[in-house]
């Protein structure tokens, strides 16, 4: 490609400031891999560097330091954590919708490329790296910087009750009892030919029963006996909270894993100080290292930014001390309200990207749907297979709908726009069509009796009468959309979704608070706004005669209370 996509939300997030990272102080490479004060990098004006990750810890904590890394740099970034999936990450990668995510070897060799090696080849790292560069480079025109310098391969793990049961210590032993277990596994691992079914064909896994889980789920999960294995990653931090057993990979299925950064194909065009700037991180972390800060992340609790920004200072690329460590107790122990508090400008930021997805979305479904409602009403013979076929569409699960999106529009703000309008249509349309269809026939007939047009009684008499019906319907339209616009951050397209996609990875329960309270918040803001337009359409002697009807309800209560 020779020119950059211009998506539509990162014009609006410009628009409306909501992706502005803090600036940290400029600092350039020098000799050895070290910082020294330097001038901002240069890149194009009002261009972001895009950053992502996947839906998990370790993921997260990456993407963050090579966002803060960047910043200290001088170049803006802009953050899309979370996307819900590799093909998903890999699709925005290739469609220059993302800049650079993190991204592991052996994750693109099996999932990705779909390429098999020779044993030999297959255990040698660099010989795997070397190989999955070239073919990322030829194939799909993007590139590996150089590896992180630590591996995080799967790790298939159980209880240790689970172990002694069973006498589990390789996989080969899994295999040999896996029919009368219970696997947890994410819905990445289900699918990949590295994961689920790779160890089907290999060892001959076949567990009992399958529950697709979300990855810190998992632990729970198996903590409180719900499942009997899960896979995890050889880093996580909860591994070693749980005190669980890793099994052997005795028959050296999984292929090496090193961690890398892999950028999209205009990066490197486009911000050639931003390519310099994250390579500054390779070959700077080991496992050790990945686990302490893992654990940090995932067992203490801690802010993701602190972790990230911490360990960057103590590899001295970007200025300041290391955060104390009594003052990040004291973080992890605020109150809910503290914590909302504490982060009440990025909520806001994110309530407001969310509310503008509510609002295009459902604004493009009102003036699709109310025209076809009252079109319907003209065919009435063929308007109930219609609405009908409309109400089909909210039968799909929200998260499927949005990644059927993805191979038509890509990630980010359209497919969920288009997603979340099409969610939108069916109530809106059955409430226009019901409303105009079944309003006073009496009031309709004296209209006609005066000799009005049909279109006529139709402005000035059916469609006033219908409008609270057709309220109704944009009222429950838009509580859906609210609702539903939260897994838009899957698909990287922001508001309120991402801090519970990100608290459900990390299991941080204020995390994810912070992002559903503010969406409760907003689904009542809404209606009420809504309601209120609903009674100001609402004509005059039916606000009335309602009044009325209330006023005798209230009157009849009070009488059989006396």
């Amino acid at each position: 490609m020779t020119s950059r996509r211009v998506f539509p939300e990162t014009c609006l997030a410009i628009a409306f400031g909501l992706t502005s990272g803090a600036r940290l102080p400029v600092f350039a490479q020098t000799t050895g891999g070290r910082s020294s004060p330097s001038a901002p990098a240069q890149q194009p004006v009002g261009r972001r560097i895009v950053v992502a990750s996947k839906p998990f810890g370790e993921s997260y904590l990456l993407a963050e330091m090579f966002a803060q890394l960047l910043e200290s740099r001088g170049i803006s970034v802009e953050r899309k954590p979370g996307l819900g999936a590799t093909e998903i990450a890999f699709r925005a990668l290739r469609s220059d919708a993302i800049d650079v995510y993190p991204e592991y070897t052996g994750t693109g060799l099996a999932a990705i490329l779909h390429d098999t090696l020779s044993d030999s080849a297959a255990a040698d790292p660099k010989t795997v790296f070397a190989h999955v560069a070239q073919r990322f480079e030829s194939q799909y025109h993007t590139r590996w910087l150089p590896p992180l310098g630590f591996q995080n391969t799967y790790a298939v793990a159980v209880t240790k009750p689970t172990a002694n049961r069973y006498h589990l210590h390789t996989l080969t032993d899994l295999a040999r009892e896996s029919s009368h277990l219970t696997a947890g596994f994410t819905s990445d691992f289900i699918g990949r030919s590295d994961g689920l079914a790779g160890l089907t064909r290999v060892y001959g896994i076949k567990p009992r029963n399958v529950r697709p889980l979300a990855p810190a789920v998992k632990y729970q999960a198996l903590a409180s006996g719900a499942v009997d294995v899960i896979d995890g990653y050889s880093t996580d931090g909860l591994l070693a909270k749980y005190d669980l057993v890793t099994l052997i990979d005795d028959k050296h299925f999984f292929p090496p894993y090193e961690a890398a950064a892999v950028i999209s194909p205009e990066l490197e065009r486009v911000s050639p100080a931003a390519v310099a700037t994250l390579t500054l991180l390779s070959g700077r972390l080991d496992e050790n290292t990945m686990r302490r800060l893992n654990r940090r992340v995932e067992v203490d609790g801690e802010d993701l930014a602190t972790v990230a920004r911490d360990e960057l200072r103590a590899l001295q690329l970007i200025a300041g001390g290391v955060s104390n460590a009594s003052r990040r107790q004291e973080i992890r122990s605020d109150a809910l309200w503290e914590y909302l508090w504490n982060r009440r400008s990025t909520i806001l930021s994110l309530a407001l990207r969310h509310l503008l997805l509510v609002a295009i979305a459902l604004l493009a479904a009102v003036l699709i749907a109310v025209p076809l409602g009252l079109g319907l009403e003209r065919v009435r013979r063929i308007a109930e297979p219609a609405i009908g076929a409309l109400g089909v569409l909210q039968t799909i699960p929200s998260i499927a709908l949005l990644a059927f999106m993805i191979p038509l529009l890509g990630v980010g703000l359209k497919p969920a726009l288009v997603a979340l309008w099409l969610y939108a249509l069916y109530p809106i349309a059955r409430g226009t069509y019901t409303g105009v269809r079944d309003a006073d026939p009496d009031a309709v007939s004296a209209a006609a009796a005066l000799g009005t047009t049909p279109a006529q009684r139709l402005m000035w008499v059916r469609l006033p009468l219908a409008a609270p019906v057709i309220m109704a319907g944009i009222r429950t339209a838009a509580v859906i959309t609210v609702g539903a616009a939260t897994l838009a951050a899957f698909i990287g397209a922001g508001g309120l979704g991402e801090p519970i996609v990100a608290g459900l990875a990390l299991a941080d329960t204020r995390m994810i608070l912070s992002g559903a309270l503010p969406a409760a918040v907003l689904a009542l803001a809404v209606d009420g706004i809504l309601g209120l337009v609903e009674r100001m359409v609402t004509p005059a002697h039916r606000r009335k005669r309602f009044g009325n009807e209330r006023q005798r309800t209230r009157a009849d209560e009070e009488m059989q209370t006396t």
